[in-house]
């Protein structure tokens, strides 16, 4: 949709355009009837402070009197808009006596402005500025329909005229004055046209992101339903397959069928470790909010380091430079061990044989900062901005030739980021990465 000043909303996107803006002029009419309201009262208190100089301005009988009117008449318009925003929020959808409320409190500014230019002289062509000032705020404030547009300019021009001949001016001097009138309605006109335009094209905009976010979102709960329904159902036949090669390996076999039985375990824990990716990619996906407990980092890393080296049979070559105190964040422990387990891997992935892996636990700025860093391949530049994204191209084999899901990294960064906590990675290539992660300290 383009903005033009006659361009109306069709279809389905009507209804919801109308309650749209209707509460919008509702609103509209709250912040403007107070600020009038507000404008006369102080004018009201000026009378009091200054009453010799104001009493002897042109015409301040008129003056006077419209401001005790609009005074008494404004809060009126004031209650009116709270009580309709109030039943608008309850039925949440708008009706005829809204319009015609935001209708009338568009004709009463108008009016007002166009009185008091009458009342600051009877040939209103001199003192145009309030009239003007209503008009333009109506026109770009408030959103109305075209017929209720129209309405509203013939009931102005015909208030117009009438003043006009109350104030018996020459007939000259009213045909002046009505060309002026016609000019300034024909500018409302299209200005309000213009403003109606511009903002039912940015509300059709809004409908059309928040149904595409609702039809992403249905798509990406059943994407993870599938991905995790798949990958649960992988699990059994892989470890049915690695039940029987340990079976077959107790039993006396020649060389070469042992070295097929270890390609066939070798392959069922990659097929393990990817379907564990799979599954925390799916169940981890838009949650934010997860069971955390205080837990001594020092200890905690201790463990994980304990039991990789007890995997690798004592030949891990991982090191912990531990923090002088203790330093305490809230974890849950078996999402952050996923985490220390996915860097870990990858360290080793892409290091030689024994390599050396550096663990560094350490305070900054009330968080606690863990380094996991190794001195292998490193990462290309390239990669690095890709490093954290799902199934990211960034995704290579290891030095021995162990493929990658590219979902270990962006799903750590997703469970770091649900500890409030952040991760980064710098790396040279031939010299090593380092990854480091930032949480929260508590007490």
């Amino acid at each position: 949709m383009t903005n033009q000043p006659y361009k109306r909303v069709s279809g389905k996107s009507r209804s919801a355009y109308r309650d749209y803006y209707t509460l919008k002029n509702l609103g509209a009419v709250r912040t403007g009837s107070i600020i009038f309201l507000i404008l006369n009262i102080i004018l009201r208190i000026l009378y009091f402070i200054f009453p010799e100089s104001l009493t002897r301005a042109q015409n301040y009988p008129e003056f006077n009197y419209t401001n005790w009117l609009y005074i008494c008449i404004t809060p009126l318009f004031w209650g009116g808009s709270y009580l309709f925003i109030y039943l608008f929020n309850r039925q949440k959808k708008t009706d005829m006596v809204m319009g015609l409320f935001v209708f009338a409190f568009a004709f009463y500014i108008i009016f007002c402005g166009m009185y008091s230019s009458f009342i600051a002289t009877s040939d209103p062509r001199n003192a145009l500025t309030l009239y003007l000032t209503a008009l333009s705020i109506i026109s770009v404030v408030f959103v109305l329909e075209n017929v209720e547009t129209i309405i509203l300019i013939v009931m102005t021009e015909l208030v117009f005229t009438y003043l006009l001949y109350y104030t018996a001016a020459e007939p000259m001097e009213m045909v002046y004055d009505q060309i002026i009138s016609f000019t300034l309605l024909f500018c409302f006109y299209f200005i309000s046209r213009y403003f109606y335009s511009y903002k039912s094209t940015y509300f059709i905009q809004l409908m059309d992101i928040r149904d595409k976010n609702i039809a992403i979102e249905k798509g990406n709960a059943f994407k993870n339903e599938i991905l995790g329904m798949v990958a649960h159902d992988l699990r059994n036949p892989i470890g049915a397959i690695e039940t029987i090669a340990m079976m077959m390996e107790m039993e006396d076999v020649d060389k070469d069928t042992h070295e097929n039985l270890e390609m066939i375990k070798t392959s069922c824990a990659k097929a393990r470790g990817i379907v564990a990716d799979l599954l925390d990619a799916a169940s981890n996906e838009n949650i934010n909010i997860i069971d955390t407990q205080r837990t001594e980092l020092n200890h905690f890393l201790k463990r994980i380091i304990g039991d990789w080296k007890a995997q690798k049979n004592g030949k891990g070559n991982i090191v912990l430079i531990g923090s002088k105190n203790q330093l305490f964040a809230e974890i849950n422990a078996e999402k952050f061990q996923r985490v220390m387990d996915n860097l870990i891997t990858n360290a080793l992935k892409f290091s030689k044989e024994n390599g050396k892996i550096d663990i560094y636990l350490s305070e900054k700025d009330k968080y606690a900062i863990i380094e996991v860093r190794d001195y292998g391949v490193g990462i290309p530049h390239d990669m690095l901005p890709h490093i954290f994204e799902r199934f990211s191209k960034a995704r290579r084999p290891g030095v021995r030739g162990e493929q990658s899901t590219g979902l270990g990294l962006s799903i750590s960064k997703q469970i770091i980021e649900n500890h409030n906590g952040t991760i980064e990675v710098m790396s040279e290539e031939k010299k090593g990465s380092t990854f480091t992660i930032k949480l929260p300290i508590v007490e």
